[in-house]
């Protein structure tokens, strides 16, 4: 508006004065900040997942995100190419970009973004199903079968999308009535890691961020916990030695 204004002085001429010139944004209440930080419980998790079983579109997705933690942009963007089911880890290297209606890929945030995550046997069997079911998929469709290498598809091939993942969250939130996005499980994952005893280097690095700070500032509430843990560790290692 200020700008606005002052053009409408120089050059356009249209006013004298500008209005707006004296005015200041009001500092917003950080007590009136509404918890970005959602984090759904095993349970919830699992009535996603009755919604959107196996089979699903949203099957793969939701279990690649819960499993590693990774971002969206970095769950839709993952191809075969960078997962290795012989060593159980998956490569983020890419992600994806939408540009209208057209997908491209694009770089990680961040350097700390390319990392290989090691997964577990769950999530391995999962998607070694998932990779046979979708050859099977190709047979049926033929030449209507989307000639794609992406991991997270639909069942004729076509890639899933970011925008595909907001209708998601949309029949979470409304029909399942369970306060979710889907970097819930980015949240989730590393939340439970640290609350299961996980060393927060490796959290960080599982999930990307440049610095140990981020980590520990992100999931501070989890922090708070582990000191608790500390020193009662500490006092049992005292009485132990009594």
């Amino acid at each position: 508006m200020q700008k606005a204004f002052r053009m409408g002085v120089d050059p356009y001429n249209f006013i004298k004065h500008n209005p707006a010139s004296t005015i200041k944004l009001p500092k917003f209440d950080e007590s009136l900040k509404d918890d970005k930080l959602k984090i759904i419980s095993r349970d919830d998790f699992e009535k996603i997942i009755e919604r959107f079983p196996e089979g699903s579109s949203f099957y793969i997705p939701l279990q690649i995100a819960f499993h590693t933690g990774m971002r969206a942009s970095e769950v839709c963007g993952l191809t075969w190419d960078y997962v290795d089911l012989k060593k159980g880890i998956i490569k983020v290297r890419q992600i994806l970009i939408l540009k209208g209606s057209k997908v491209e890929f694009g770089t990680p945030k961040t350097t700390s973004s390319n990392r290989d995550i090691l997964i577990g046997e769950t999530l391995l069997n999962i998607l070694k199903r998932h990779k046979e079911n979708q050859e099977k998929n190709k047979e049926v469709y033929k030449e209507y079968y989307t000639n794609s290498n992406f991991v997270c598809t639909k069942e004729n091939g076509q890639v899933i999308t970011m925008n595909t993942l907001k209708y998601l969250s949309r029949v979470v939130n409304y029909e399942l009535c369970i306060n979710f996005n889907f970097h819930s499980l980015r949240h989730t994952h590393a939340t439970m890691l640290l609350e299961s005893g996980a060393i927060p280097k490796d959290v960080q690095k599982r999930l990307g961020h440049n610095r140990m700070s981020t980590t520990l500032d992100t999931y501070s509430h989890v922090t708070e916990t582990m000191k608790e843990s500390t020193i009662n560790l500490f006092e049992q290692f005292l009485k132990n030695k009594k």
